[in-house]
């Protein structure tokens, strides 16, 4: 059997690694091996035994913190009228079968060879720069960690989009290939009717920098509120001290949590599995802190240089002391450093000492220690004196760790799990740590490259390898280069799996089967396009829109809510490109295309019930709701919630807007980019807008929460709206000529698709979740250090599920694996499931049964093509002509779908031979009596 030369070439990097002889690392010298003996530092015996005990509980704050979101659910429309479906519809939607021809009459299957996705594809300009009560039952950790893998299994799809003139292609086009995703766009001023504001409700404080700042990053802790709550950099945890704890310490406490430290909630017995509700991690424990004999109760924190991946937290005896400890907190840190400045330096310990042992230096300059803490777990400590001489540490206490005084260097800590190998590759990589990050990125055909880059500082930085911690999702897209690097060192994150040390300053991930190709209509993955609807069909759904589009367009946008006027406007937008371009029927369109651009053009003017303001403390157009006081007006807007969110659906909307009207762009380009710079911008130069304020590279999605002090950090519970946001910015490019906007969209929409996978949707064989949590299907609230199966407005089954659901667009079938889809309706939805959709109320019944069509299409459209429709059952953001041409859409896919995932290449050549001889007709339910030749 041939052998695969990239796992020698691991192996051999691995050996390396572990010889001390990597990347032209300085190797100590064989008299110094020779003659250095370990020396094992005890605490010393204190008379009465110990004065403090060992700190190994945390706190565990399982209430939901509801500041900033309001206690508010999609609600039903009031019923504007009765809709009466055509008999003969319904007749033959028992027997869905039939109904391909006529529903998809001119449907091309054809089969376009599709290229290989490749591993090395360039980037052309990379632009970046640098309320149970818990209880401690064990929670049941993965059986198998994710594979290093390229390749993400994924629904086939054709190269590029047919050229097409029909209506469905309206905004169709090849992309260019090698677009860069990552090109800057315009920073000028913001538009003229966004007034200033310089009194945020949240003053800046603690925070030292004159940029815009990243207020939804995962740093923000380090200057909002306390200034005590946890910095979460995946796997380790800091938090400031601030006199907290049996120490009452003033320094940076750094922790990490095993899974027996978990605590988990009450099991959910309307769910097959009966799985725990939440589960939480301690904060807290102060595994190892570091402080100063100077830290006192004057000791202030600020944070400085804060960067999309990166901010520096420094301590200071006092405000404008010289002295200080700078502590670099980089997302996926492998070790913790801290370079002091003219102080003495203590390392601490909550947990205590159980031994110090002076080891061998890893190389001339560093000098190295070995602790183990009371509760078993190994820290290596590698010093590096700024004059090099031996700061001979030592140990006063099971609690102190003390060095000389005036002293200016660098600390390092990073827990080892791996024992001796563990140890070596640590070594070899001490000395050095990261200080900032960038990504860069770009698009190729359907495939997306995007890579992340650290900076570093250090002894030796320019020879000495970076050690960085990989989250499965970046693993699993690792290119082969990357996936050699990856070596055997894992540390438990909080929230996201297993994370696995890498060497080297670079990653590349790549991410294939983007869904460039989709446009505004339903889109089916295998086809890469969207399905020509029949007359009978269009017929259906065109009755449907008569109806909604009574409803008063101006009405429903004009609210004192971002979040609900986006939505209607969205709504809306939809169903009139529905009518124009998938029904055909453009006269009927027209003049609620008017009145919808008039409703927009209210925005435009800034003339809504609560204007924009652009916010010049932080640094973003934000709501004015708050400024009157109630912080959690519109979910927290003024605060920075929800950006993507909110300003997705005007995004969106707007896309429609210009594609079937160009004319209406150029005015409105400016407004629209605005909301684009303040929610993902790609320029890290803007001095008015932070870089990307939502997505987060690293994690691979967004975080909703902004200027909120909270015990467990950012958080997430829209999965779905947070794949409407990059979809809109795709579709937003591609209107207005943007194709580093577009390339970005799609990017985004793969690496979501790959992190909902792993970390938001589960599926039964998810092996990043704990495995009590994962019948739970979906996380709920995802956040930093818990995750709970629940939402800020209420916990019943249909909205925890359906906020991961709605809003229902083209790229909900690309995020949402059927696979998932199936396993969740089967649990939940089901007839003879806890929560039949059959039997829920209100907008969310809608959003049930409209995701039902990613999977039982026909069954959907039978839903929402009856007699006698209840609008009370569609969501106020939603329309049933949507969801009718969303099921419609979606049944090809259901018909031509084999179930190993591909299409039945037979059945293709057979439909077309003989579709247009009229045979089909005959020949078509005899092929499919037997349903599971086509789909499971």
């Amino acid at each position: 059997m041939e052998s695969n030369p990239w796992k020698r070439m691991s192996s051999v990097l691995i050996g390396l690694l572990a010889a001390k002889a990597v990347y032209s690392a300085p190797t100590p010298t064989s008299s110094e091996s020779a003659t250095f003996s370990e020396k094992t530092q005890y605490p010393p015996s204190i008379q009465g035994g110990r004065v403090l005990p060992p700190q190994t509980e945390g706190v565990y704050h399982t209430e939901l913190d509801r500041v900033g979101h309001i206690l508010q659910k999609p609600t039903g429309t009031s019923s504007p009228g009765r809709f009466q479906a055509a008999p003969q519809i319904l007749g033959s939607i028992g027997e869905p079968y039939p109904l391909l021809g006529w529903l998809f009459p001119g449907q091309d299957s054809s089969e376009s060879p599709k290229p290989e996705p490749s591993a090395s594809s360039d980037i052309t300009t990379p632009s970046s720069t640098a309320a149970e009560t818990a209880t401690h039952d064990v929670v049941e950790e993965p059986t198998g960690a994710s594979e290093p893998s390229g390749e993400q299994e994924s629904t086939p799809q054709t190269s590029t989009a047919q050229a097409s003139t029909s209506a469905t292609q309206a905004v169709q086009g090849p992309m260019a290939a090698s677009q860069d995703a990552f090109v800057p766009g315009a920073t000028g001023a913001v538009p003229e009717a966004i007034t200033s504001r310089d009194d945020h409700p949240v003053p800046k404080k603690g925070v030292n920098s004159s940029s815009p700042i990243e207020t939804n990053k995962f740093h923000s802790a380090l200057f909002l509120g306390t200034q005590t709550n946890a910095t979460f950099t995946h796997p380790y945890t800091l938090a400031w001290s601030k006199g907290s704890g049996n120490l009452t310490s003033f320094g940076m406490t750094v922790s990490h949590a095993e899974a027996d430290a978990v605590a988990t909630g009450p099991t959910n017995d309307k769910i097959p599995g009966n799985p725990v509700s939440y589960y939480i991690n301690p904060i807290g424990i102060q595994s190892i802190i570091f402080s100063a004999t100077e830290l006192t109760q004057s000791t202030v924190l600020t944070s400085e240089n804060p960067s999309p991946f990166a901010a520096d937290a420094v301590l200071r005896p006092q405000s404008g002391s010289s002295s200080k400890i700078t502590i670099p907190v980089v997302q996926g840190m492998a070790y913790v450093s801290a370079v002091y400045t003219q102080l003495q330096p203590v390392l601490q310990s909550g947990v205590h000492f159980r031994e110090v042992v002076n080891a061998d230096s890893p190389r001339n300059g560093i000098f190295k220690y070995r602790a183990t803490l009371e509760n078993g777990a190994v820290w290596l400590i590698y010093v590096t004196p700024g004059d090099g001489k031996d700061p001979n540490l030592k140990l006063e206490s099971s609690t102190d760790l003390r060095g000389p005084t005036g002293w200016s260097g660098t600390i390092q800590v990073a827990k080892n799990p791996a024992g001796s190998s563990g140890e070596s590759l640590f070594d070899n990589s001490s000395g050095v740590y990261a200080t900032a990050a960038a990504v860069s990125g770009g698009v190729d055909g359907e495939t997306g490259t995007y890579r992340l880059t650290w900076t570093k500082a250090g002894k030796d930085a320019p020879s000495t390898p970076l050690m960085m911690y990989a989250l499965p999702h970046h693993v699993a897209a690792f290119d082969t280069q990357t996936q050699g690097r990856a070596v055997n060192i894992t540390l438990r994150t909080t929230t996201k799996g297993t994370a696995k040390a890498v060497i080297g300053e670079t990653w590349t991930m790549v991410e294939p089967d983007l869904p460039t190709s989709m446009g505004f209509g339903p889109w089916v993955a295998a086809s890469g396009n969207s399905p020509q609807l029949s007359d009978a069909s269009k017929s259906v759904i065109q009755e449907a829109a008569t109806t909604e589009l009574k409803q008063d367009i101006d009405g429903q946008s004009n609210l004192n809510s971002m979040y609900y006027s986006g939505k209607a406007l969205s709504k809306f937008a939809t169903i009139i490109y529905t009518v124009d371009k998938l029904v055909g029927d453009s006269a009927a369109a027209a003049p609620a295309l008017d009145k919808l651009k008039q409703a927009f053009a209210r925005f435009v003017q800034n003339k809504q019930q609560f204007p924009l303001v652009y916010d010049t403390v932080w640094k973003g157009v934000v709501s004015s709701a708050s400024y009157g006081g109630d912080e959690g007006a519109d979910f927290g807007n003024t605060l920075y919630n929800d950006h993507h969110f909110h300003y997705g659906y005007f995004i969106h909307a707007a896309a429609i807007i210009g594609a079937l009207d160009p004319s209406w762009i150029e005015a409105n380009r400016d407004w629209v980019n605005m909301l684009v710079r303040d929610s993902g911008n790609a320029a890290t130069n803007d001095p008015l807008f932070p870089f990307s304020r939502g997505f987060d590279w690293y994690h691979g999605h967004s975080w909703a929460k902004g200027l909120f002090e909270s015990f467990d950090g950012k958080d997430q519970e829209s999965s779905s709206e947070d794949a409407m946001y990059a979809y809109a910015l795709k579709m937003w490019g591609k209107t207005s000529g943007d194709a580093s906007l577009e390339a970005r969209g799609n990017l985004m929409l793969g690496v979501l698709r790959r992190s909902f996978h792993n970390y938001f949707l589960m599926d039964s064989d998810n092996v990043n979740q704990p495995a009590n949590f994962i019948a739970n299907k979906v996380t709920g609230i995802l956040f930093e250090n818990k995750v709970d199966h629940t939402t800020y407005f209420g916990a019943n089954l249909e909205y925890i599920q359906g906020i991961h659901m709605l809003p229902l667009l083209p790229s909900s079938s690309y995020v949402r694996s059927q696979k998932f889809v199936r396993e969740e309706w089967d649990a939940m939805f089901a007839s003879n499931a806890s929560t039949p959709a059959e039997k829920v109320e209100g907008g969310w019944k809608g959003v049930l049964y409209a995701n039902l069509a990613l999977i039982d299409p026909a069954a959907s459209w039978n839903y929402f093509a009856q007699p006698n429709f209840d609008y009370g059952s569609i969501d106020g953001g939603a329309s049933r002509t949507w969801y009718l041409a969303f099921a419609a859409g979606e049944f090809i896919l259901y018909i031509l779908r084999t179930g190993n995932g591909e299409f039945s290449r037979s059945y293709i050549l057979f439909y077309r031979t003989w579709r247009w001889l009229g045979l089909v007709i005959f020949f078509l339910p005899l092929l499919l009596s037997d349903l599971s030749i086509f789909y499971i």
